[in-house]
C-alpha cells in the first residue's frame, strides 16, 4: 500500500499563486507542478489528504440555467468536487473533467446521484451560462457549471488556495487563462475540503478514490 501524502492547508494556500497552469498557450508548454509538492513527504499517489481541511468557500455565482447558485448551501452534506478552469482550454481543463466523468460512470447509480461536481469558470467574459452549459453537457449533463463576476470567482478560489489570474490576450490573439489546476474534494461528513488532486490524475485513479470520497473517508 502506498503512503498518503499530507500537506497543510496553510502551505497549500501560500504556494497556490506559484503553481498556475497556462491552459491557453498553444505551444504545448505548461506548468505541470502540483501544489502538493510543497510537502516534505514525497507524493506517492494521486490523492493528497490535507491535514488541515479548507472551509467551503463563500461563493455565490450563476449556474448554467442563469439562476443564483450558493456553493455552500447547494453542496452542504454532499460529497463534492470543485475545479476552476475554462471552456476554451485546449488540454488540462477538458481532460480533467473527462477523467472525472469517466470515473463517475463506474459508480453505482445511487452514488452517482450523491456526487456533486462543480466547474467554476476562470474566464467568465467568454464562458456565459449558455456556452458553459453546452460545454459541460458534452462532459456530463449532471455537472454544475458556474460563472459570474471575475473578482468574486477569484476571491472564492483563494479561499481554498487556488490561484487565478485574469485572462490575458496575447499578441497572436490567443487568450491565456492562468489558474491552479487542482481538484478539491469536500467531505459529506464535515463539509471540509480535505483531499487534493493534481492535473495529472487519471480516470482510473479517480475511479479508485470516488467510493471513499462519497463516504467522506480518506482515499
Amino acid at each position: 500500500m502506498r503512503n498518503r501524502t499530507a500537506v497543510t492547508a496553510v502551505a497549500f494556500a501560500a504556494a497556490a499563486a506559484l503553481t498556475l497552469s497556462a491552459c491557453g498557450t498553444d505551444d504545448g508548454k505548461k506548468d505541470s507542478s502540483a501544489i502538493a509538492d510543497v510537502s516534505a513527504a514525497p507524493k506517492t499517489k494521486a490523492a493528497t489528504v490535507l491535514d488541515q481541511p479548507f472551509t467551503k468557500p463563500n461563493l455565490v455565482l450563476t449556474d448554467t440555467d442563469g439562476k443564483e447558485y450558493d456553493f455552500r448551501e447547494a453542496t452542504q452534506g454532499k460529497p463534492t468536487l470543485i475545479y476552476f478552469g475554462y471552456t476554451n482550454c485546449p488540454d488540462v481543463c477538458p481532460l480533467t473533467m473527462s477523467n472525472i466523468s469517466i470515473a463517475k460512470r463506474d459508480l453505482p447509480k445511487a452514488d452517482q446521484d450523491k456526487l456533486q461536481v462543480v466547474f467554476v469558470t476562470t474566464d467568465p467574459e467568454r464562458d456565459t451560462p449558455a456556452s458553459l452549459g453546452k460545454w459541460l453537457k458534452a462532459q456530463d449533463p449532471t455537472f454544475t457549471g458556474l460563472t459570474g463576476d471575475f473578482a468574486t470567482i477569484q476571491a472564492g478560489a483563494r479561499q481554498i488556495g487556488i490561484g487565478i489570474d485574469a485572462p490575458q490576450k496575447q499578441k497572436d490573439g490567443t487568450v491565456v487563462s492562468m489558474h491552479g489546476a487542482q481538484v478539491v474534494a469536500f467531505s459529506p461528513k464535515t463539509d471540509g475540503g480535505y483531499v487534493l488532486y493534481g492535473e495529472d490524475t487519471s480516470a482510473e485513479e479517480y475511479a479508485k478514490d470516488l467510493p471513499k470520497l462519497i463516504k467522506g473517508e480518506n482515499p
